[in-house]
């Protein structure tokens, strides 16, 4: 944009381009003016002297203004510091995190809703006012920028607080079943311990749980992973198909048991 009141030229960046006094007319043995390659005519000298730098344009002949300096790029989100991010709900649900099923209830075990209450209340009485604590204590030795106990205490405190609200609203949507109603029972509903067979005569053990309690390493699977989807309902000496990576696959129930009530 040219700024006819001091002769000074400016790009599209806003930046001047060049500085001279305000000219009337520009010398014809200058020869025709250049910028990226691309010859301008006097059609892009204004008529008050200005050099106009983008092509097309004839003051007079368009009523818009120019077109303004563009806005400076917004910073991304990765150059921010960490403790600049705020804290939102969609941290709750991260990767790691089991989801449940969009309507689904959030069937559990007595035991595995103690273990999950027992573990906020740890959280919420004993690893936060810890952690409080030292954030507050490290914030007082200077530069908290270059303070590993203050950084390493507020990541901690973000991690807390994701767990503690994860497990509020998990608890507060829990509906509790008793396997051991059903101690006895041949046929499978959640909580029962399954033996069965497939069509090469492997025999696997598993036990049903509720997403948020489930141990892998224990033979535990979660009531809505696929196998457990197929068992559900099925009795002893039942086949069932379940569909795996390498095609269909026919399974027989072996065995069902359930925990025995407590006194």
């Amino acid at each position: 944009m040219a700024d006819v009141a001091s002769g000074a030229v400016f790009g599209r960046a806003g930046m001047v381009a060049a500085e001279s006094p305000p000219l009337t007319s520009i010398p014809r043995e200058w020869g025709p003016l250049q910028r990226g390659g691309r010859e301008f005519a006097d059609s892009s000298i204004s008529a008050s002297g200005g050099l106009c730098l983008y092509p097309g344009y004839h003051p007079g002949r368009h009523a818009d203004p120019l077109p303004s300096p563009a806005a400076p790029p917004r910073m991304s989100k990765a150059f921010t510091r960490e403790s600049d991010a705020p804290d939102s709900d969609d941290e709750d649900d991260a990767p790691g995190l089991p989801a449940l099923p969009p309507g689904a209830r959030n069937y559990m075990t007595p035991l595995g809703w103690r273990t999950l209450r027992a573990e906020l209340m740890t959280l919420l009485d004993v690893e936060r006012p810890k952690v409080v604590d030292i954030v507050s204590w490290a914030a007082k030795n200077g530069d908290r920028s270059e303070n590993g106990d203050y950084l390493y205490g507020k990541k901690r405190l973000r991690e807390i607080d994701r767990r503690i609200r994860f497990l509020t609203r998990r608890l507060d949507v829990a509906e509790v079943v008793d396997p051991s109603a059903h101690h006895g029972n041949e046929q499978i509903f959640f909580g029962a311990t399954v033996t069965y067979a497939n069509s090469r005569s492997e025999e696997r053990t598993i036990t049903i749980r509720g997403i948020d309690e489930v141990d892998n390493l224990a033979g535990e699977v979660s009531w809505v992973a696929p196998i457990a989807r197929a068992l559900l309902r099925a009795r002893v000496g039942d086949e069932v198909s379940l569909m795996t990576p390498g095609g269909l696959e026919k399974i027989e129930v072996l065995e069902v048991s359930y925990p025995a009530p407590q006194a």
